[in-house]
């Protein structure tokens, strides 16, 4: 009992111990507890403050960029377009600032910030409120940021910089690849021939930002990674300068190989016959051999020697290109039945030339086809072939014919020569009623400098020779072949047939001239020649030589001079309907040799 009493009053005991003991830290404890949750609703809720204030800077920032994304510092990139021009020129430059920079804009990188011309205090981000941010949006943006913004609501990039990116990323590529190791066939090697390869695929001939595909745009984000990273692999910058410049010069080699070759190409089509026109010419002869001898002559031959007509003369072995130049110049004569065509060719076109005009009378006008071989006193091929030309065209004794028209036309005093490559699109009858003024040719001059058909004398023909020097001035107008009028009377009375042959036969010895009937003919009729109006003859549709479309509507005659004639296929097709208007297409000989319109 005794026992049990001292056992519970020691109970008692400690637990009043335990109470006094453990109640001051239980007190002192809540009391730090209390303070700890206020200071850490207060921190949490200045937490949610500054949250709120980076969301609303952040949305600023967005703003700011967005609006002003075209204004970028230009990039240093590898590819450039003549036409590209900085946003940052058109839209950030004060008019009024002399030195011609930007007015209260920074650039660094893709970033821009607009700026106060007065300075700002700055402050941290916690201190300011969000009415502070507020009127900051409420602010008037900068006359930059506006138009940056009329900018981005064009519905298409000006500048198409994705697609210039992305010539630029290929380009960049392909120089790192080079810096591997021949044979490499590293990751860095495999990964960026893949991007490439991708990239090349997924762009394709894209030339607009507004036509590159979604995937395109991740081929091209991928790409940038991996060039960042060929950037670490290959720091040294003078590398990469002398890679691209070798680049450059291997390609600047490439395109000029490539011109001569597309020169060559277009010369050698220029001088070669279509193999329809082959076909037509055989089946027109065909057709001619099946007439009767009686059937096989021409009407109206009293017509062929009588001064008092207006004659035309046309030397050419083309059937097709004769008959757009009849055509077109009957179609558009006041007087037709006054019209008599003189065209002479060789012996083997001969039956065809006759046949087409025999199936395709010109209306009421006269033609009359000779034959070259006719003629005793042709051009002399050997003396022709000295002149040592790749064109046969230029030594064909068809295309000197034209310095022998004396000799052709005895009984005629004034005659037109038109080349096969003209399109006539006016009345020409005014032409005998110029004043020749006792000049031998009448002609178009081409001495007029920034004009397509610009020609000096010093181009055709060498001054270097002291013959040349003494009789000819090198700043004498020059003229052109295509549509001219000659008085046959003032050309015998001078003998210009035989100073042709002087030169002709001068030029085989020594290099006096370039071969072709151009500056031989500057240097016979040098001092014999009339100029008449521009509008008689528009040259410069044989070659892209940007004749302007308000000449060729005013001319009265169109010259196709150069290779890209119109009935070959590399003419140029916006000048074509000129020619093609005054063509038979509907001919069964046309149609069965494939020439279509």
């Amino acid at each position: 009992m005794r026992f049990t009493r001292r056992f519970t009053r020691i109970f008692i005991i400690l637990c009043l111990i335990a109470v006094f003991v453990t109640t001051p830290i239980l007190l002192f404890s809540s009391h730090r507890l209390i303070h700890l949750g206020s200071d850490a609703s207060k921190e949490f809720v200045g937490d949610l403050s500054i949250l709120k204030h980076r969301i609303e800077v952040q949305a600023l920032n967005a703003v700011q960029q967005e609006e002003v994304e075209n204004l970028k510092e230009p990039i240093l990139d590898v590819y450039r377009d003549g036409n590209q021009i900085s946003a940052v020129s058109l839209y950030t430059i004060d008019k009024n600032d002399s030195l011609g920079q930007p007015k209260n804009v920074i650039l660094a990188g893709n970033n821009v910030t607009t700026h106060d011309t007065k300075k700002e205090s700055q402050q941290s981000l916690p201190e300011e409120t969000l009415a502070t941010r507020e009127k900051a949006l409420e602010k008037p943006r900068p006359k930059e940021v506006q138009h940056s913004q009329n900018v981005q609501s064009h519905p298409r990039r000006a500048l198409d910089e994705r697609v210039k990116e992305i010539k630029d990323q290929l380009i960049r590529a392909k120089a790192f690849l080079n810096f591997a190791p021949a044979g490499s066939n590293s990751n860095f090697v495999k990964e960026i021939k893949l991007r490439i390869k991708g990239l090349e695929r997924a762009a394709g001939e894209v030339s607009k930002d507004s036509d590159l595909s979604r995937r395109a745009i991740q081929k091209m984000k991928a790409m940038s990674a991996t060039l960042s990273k060929a950037s670490r692999l290959f720091p040294d910058c003078s590398a990469m300068v002398k890679k691209l410049r070798a680049m450059t010069y291997n390609a600047e080699e490439q395109l000029r190989t490539q011109k001569n070759q597309a020169s060559f190409l277009e010369n050698l089509a220029g001088r070669t016959t279509p193999k329809g026109l082959h076909c037509l010419s055989m089946r027109l002869t065909t057709e001619y051999f099946a007439l009767q001898s009686e059937e096989q002559k021409l009407p109206n031959q009293h017509k062929f020697q009588n001064p008092d007509l207006h004659h035309f003369a046309v030397f050419s072995d083309n059937v097709l290109a004769c008959s757009a130049v009849v055509n077109s110049t009957v179609s558009t004569a006041r007087a037709p039945e006054k019209i008599v065509f003189h065209i002479v060719t060789d012996s083997l076109n001969l039956p065809a030339m006759t046949m087409w005009f025999l199936s395709n009378p010109p209306g009421k006008a006269t033609i009359q086809i000779q034959s070259i071989d006719m003629f005793d006193w042709s051009p002399n091929k050997d003396t022709l072939q000295k002149q040592e030309s790749l064109d046969p065209r230029y030594t064909s004794p068809l295309n000197h014919l034209r310095f022998y028209l004396p000799n052709i036309f005895p009984s005629l005093n004034k005659i037109v020569l038109l080349d096969h490559d003209v399109v006539v699109k006016r009345d020409l009858s005014g032409l005998w009623h110029i004043n020749m003024k006792g000049k031998v040719n009448g002609a178009v001059e081409t001495c007029l400098e920034g004009e397509p058909s610009f020609r000096r004398m010093d181009m055709l023909i060498n001054f270097t020779d002291p013959m040349v020097a003494t009789k000819f001035d090198v700043k004498s107008c020059t003229w052109a072949f295509g549509m001219n009028l000659f008085d046959l009377q003032e050309w015998r009375k001078r003998n210009l047939t035989g100073l042709y042959h002087y030169y002709l036969e001068l030029g085989s010895s020594r290099p006096l001239m370039k071969a072709g009937t151009l500056p031989i003919g500057w240097m016979t009729f040098y001092k014999h020649t009339r100029a008449i109006d521009r509008r008689w003859h528009v040259l410069g549709l044989g070659y892209d030589s940007g004749v302007k479309l308000n000449e060729i509507e005013q001319a009265a005659v169109i010259h196709y001079d150069g290779v890209m004639k119109p009935w070959l296929e590399i003419g140029l097709q916006k000048l074509k309907p000129y020619w093609k208007k005054h063509v038979r297409y509907e001919h069964p000989f046309v149609q069965q040799c494939n020439i279509h319109d």
